[in-house]
């Protein structure tokens, strides 16, 4: 038995915060209903076509729900959702800011029909009606966040900030929305009261910003953008091999610094050179030291370097692209990758972090639009007749 197992999730959700949250949760045996617009869907269904004609986005945050297409504007879908709520433990939105209050799906108006749900909110700024913030009615997506919360001033070169290659914000607000609601099903089983999640996308963002924003505490400089490079200690990321490739990295102490001149470099007078004797001197003369290091790699090959870390154990990494991610040997080795259905046929998707193996966890198919809203409702207690009734009001 998953750990879940008997809990039921009914996810009003597009995009990637609240699927990635509810995706784990189904991961760990809920069943999650998600709640689509008829013809459309989800909007990140249409993102892209690179997963055998799916979206990626779509097919990395939906598998092993249950897709229902109800037009929340129509009455009769209302109340479907309504019958769907009274079965549920936790509802799950991130709709646009007081929409779900509009449709009468906030916390406050079910609570007393529903004393045990649990409602999780997720909006960019916060939605909380007794604390609305002057930012609550603000559009928010992934990179707006990302430069609002501060994450772009510190990442990307000294000359121009970059975004993460991943929806990060996202992500971030989906892990704190899905470990509250964990948090919320233990309470819940002490009171047997439901209770009020309200997950912002900036505040997961700060949180995430702990190391720059302290640095900076009090008025101090933040740390400045440095690449790929650490921003603080030095060496510590990617220098160019002989060879053309590239290798990342990580110095972390004065032991390592000796060791790296002595058998890495093989130029031992560089510990003791006053110019680069502590971390802070170092990362003041980095364009100096950092010619030094690349002109000693130069007649290397990247698996010469490598080996010569390896053997002075100092910490490095291969500068992988996604390809070679794919084929990584960790992660075959370690049999991380399972088979999942879809629409399209069976896709690879990594086992999640944690899962002892495929039998530990939920790794069901990734529903195609509406597949299951006529069992749904059959399940609700509608014939077939009511349900075609309710398609051809436009309301599924």
């Amino acid at each position: 038995m998953l750990p879940l197992e008997g809990i039921v999730v009914v996810a009003l959700e597009h995009a990637i915060a609240a699927p990635f949250c509810t995706r784990q949760l189904a991961d760990l045996g809920a069943r999650v209903i998600k709640v689509e617009r008829p013809g459309a869907g989800d909007f990140a269904r249409a993102y892209d076509e690179r997963v055998e004609g799916l979206a990626s986005h779509f097919v990395w945050t939906n598998r092993s729900k249950e897709s229902v297409t109800l037009d929340l504007k129509h009455p009769q879908a209302v109340e479907v959702l309504k019958k769907l709520l009274a079965r549920a433990d936790v509802l799950v939105q991130n709709l646009a800011p007081g929409a779900s209050a509009r449709l009468g799906l906030s916390f406050e108006a079910l609570h007393a029909a529903h004393p045990r749900l649990i409602v999780c909110d997720i909006s960019g700024y916060g939605d909380d009606p007794a604390r609305p913030g002057p930012y609550r009615d603000k559009k928010a997506y992934d990179l707006l966040i990302q430069s609002e919360s501060g994450f772009l001033s510190v990442t990307g070169t000294p000359q121009e900030p970059a975004k993460a290659g991943c929806s990060i914000a996202d992500i971030a607000a989906g892990m704190y929305a899905y470990s509250n609601i964990l948090a919320a099903l233990i309470a819940r089983g002490r009171t047997g009261e439901g209770t009020r999640i309200d997950v912002s996308m900036l505040e997961s963002m700060v949180e995430w910003m702990g190391y720059p924003m302290y640095y900076a505490y009090a008025g101090a400089e933040p740390p400045p953008r440095a690449g790929a490079a650490h921003a603080t200690i030095y060496p510590y990321g990617p220098f160019p091999a002989g060879d053309g490739r590239t290798v990342m990295l990580g110095l972390q102490n004065e032991r390592e610094w000796t060791v790296f001149c002595e058998q890495v470099l093989r130029q031992p007078a560089l510990a003791v050179d006053p110019r680069f004797s502590s971390n802070s001197k170092r990362t003041g003369a980095r364009a100096e030291l950092y010619a030094l290091i690349v002109d000693a790699f130069a007649s290397l090959t990247a698996e010469e370097i490598v080996s010569r870390l390896e053997a002075a154990r100092i910490a490095n990494a291969n500068v992988n692209d996604m390809r070679a991610v794919w084929q990584h040997a960790q992660l075959r080795a370690r049999d991380r990758w399972v088979d999942v259905a879809t629409p399209a046929g069976p896709i690879p998707a990594l086992l999640p972090p944690g899962a002892a193996g495929p039998s530990s966890v939920r790794m069901d198919a990734v529903p195609a639009l509406g597949e299951h809203t006529d069992a749904l409702l059959a399940e609700l207690g509608y014939t077939a007749a009511e349900t075609a009734g309710l398609r051809a009001a436009n309301a599924l």
